[in-house]
């Protein structure tokens, strides 16, 4: 009885130093820096290693929209809320959506509806449709 106290008391006793000394450092706060690694030799997707898109700028790989292929196919006015069909994909003002265009699919969002013209924009650019 008495070894099996003196083992209790060594893992209690033991085991209290350490968690005293963790409760004096709560009060730092925690810091997390990820970088992006500029080559294969600073470091890898864990996932895809032979994958060279880490090492890729994305703001040089905007894709360039052509809305001149956009094209309007119907307008209606139903409860005095204006639509318009555009490349098969209804909008009303202020509404977003994709658009399926000959370049690939494109992200539009319908800023005005008029009875002979619709404004849209994509990536930033505007373009005004008429009928």
């Amino acid at each position: 009885m008495k070894w099996h106290a003196y083992i209790t008391w060594t893992l209690v006793a033991g085991a209290s130093a350490p968690l005293s000394a963790m409760a004096a450092d709560t009060n730092a706060p925690a810091k997390s820096i990820f970088l992006m690694p500029a080559n294969p030799n600073e470091g890898r997707d864990p996932f895809f290693p032979n994958s060279m898109r880490p090492y890729q700028d994305s703001s040089s790989h905007q894709r360039v929209v052509d809305l001149t292929s956009l094209q309007i196919k119907g307008y209606s006015e139903i409860a005095g809320r204006k639509y318009v069909i555009i490349n098969n994909h209804t909008f009303a003002e202020g509404d977003e959506g994709d658009v399926l265009t000959p370049g690939g699919r494109v992200h539009l969002r319908c800023l005005a509806v008029s009875v002979d013209s619709v404004l849209v924009e994509s990536n930033g650019a505007r373009h005004l449709l008429k009928f």
